[in-house]
């Protein structure tokens, strides 16, 4: 049932649309940033026809096909997974939920393997086994290479008529633009911070003040929200308040210098790029304060008394150069840079 999925109410209204009409394309590209729930409603719309009790057109979620169809088995991968040909071998076939016509291909880690699309390609040319067509969802879609790119455009060229492909990508101008041109596309879109705040104190049991405040953190993106560890948040936000404070409040140099060693102590080296999103977060914050914005638009809503006595300190100009100058400092990461020093480069000059 799409009614359990928040947001992108123009998206539901075309996916219903298509299921009354038994129009479903053959191909479906789900686009739009990362954490907006494509995969889940890629798979909702796979349910409604596997569904045995489907009510105006969609899946029930309580028969058996339904609960079955949702059951994935693909192993947790994360940066620090070791891959060997072992792991690397179940990545390099589909994945099938409990319904044996819902099958799912997902990268390990940034590879999708060619064998993995081949073997698409061999399942979707199969009959169904129970419903009356099979779905098979490509995950991260955009991190397909040359070889799987191609492999999957045979099947998208003469696509099998009781197979349906839905592909979920982030970028979708990384896909070749054969594959982009035999497929409908959907466009998902931020979802709205209050759609979020609701659902995580409804249906996660957030407390109403953690609910808003991942709310704001999210970006629009439901699963970033989900996937955010407060209390790890809360500890950096610490001390990246400190830094504004060392430098608006105490202008003390030595401590500036103490916390850019600890940002790069290496039990701290996972949690750097985010340490600087957190900073960046927080100087837009006080900006907004500054210049008499809305509060409404601020993301760490809860520090606001504090936010609003560095903004008495600060100048828009010098906090907007704050924010052209980390921006720059993440492009600099790419090119192998040494981030102690860059750290510590990039607060003196704040603090200068």
């Amino acid at each position: 049932m799409f009614d359990k999925l928040i947001g992108n109410n123009p998206v539901k209204a075309i996916l219903r649309r298509l299921l009354a009409q038994k129009r479903v394309p053959n191909a479906l590209l789900f686009a739009g940033a990362g954490g907006l729930g494509k995969r889940l409603f890629a798979l909702e719309l796979a349910k409604a026809h596997v569904c045995l009790n489907p009510k105006n057109s969609e899946a029930c979620d309580i028969c058996p096909a339904c609960q079955r169809a949702g059951k994935f088995e693909i192993p947790e991968v994360n940066e620090n997974t070791k891959v060997d040909e072992k792991l690397r071998d179940k990545f390099k076939t589909v994945f099938f939920s409990g319904h044996g016509d819902i099958g799912m291909v997902v990268p390990l880690k940034k590879n999708m393997y060619v064998d993995a699309i081949r073997d698409l390609e061999t399942e979707a040319n199969f009959r169904p086994y129970e419903a009356a067509a099979r779905f098979f969802i490509i995950d991260d879609a955009d991190k397909m290479n040359d070889s799987a790119s191609n492999a999957l455009l045979k099947t998208l060229e003469e696509p099998p008529a009781t197979s349906h492909i839905f592909l979920i990508t982030s970028r979708p101008d990384a896909l070749l633009p054969t594959i982009r041109s035999r497929c409908q596309t959907l466009r998902f879109a931020p979802v709205n911070t209050k759609e979020i705040e609701g659902y995580l104190s409804k249906y996660k049991k957030f407390a109403p003040d953690d609910a808003a405040l991942l709310a704001r953190l999210s970006s629009g993106q439901l699963g970033h929200a989900q996937k955010t560890d407060l209390e790890k948040f809360r500890a950096g936000r610490a001390a990246m308040l400190k830094v504004l404070e060392s430098i608006l409040i105490k202008e003390n140099r030595a401590e500036l210098l103490r916390i850019a060693e600890e940002m790069n102590d290496a039990k701290n080296k996972d949690d750097y790029e985010t340490r600087l999103n957190i900073l960046q977060t927080l100087i837009h914050d006080v900006w907004t304060i500054r210049n008499r914005a809305d509060a409404k638009i601020l993301v760490n809503i809860d520090l606001e008394n504090d936010l609003k006595k560095l903004a008495i300190r600060a100048n828009s100009k010098k906090l907007a150069a704050w924010l052209s100058e980390i921006e720059t400092l993440r492009e600099q990461l790419a090119v192998n840079l040494n981030r102690k020093i860059a750290t510590d480069a990039l607060f003196m000059q704040m603090a200068g």
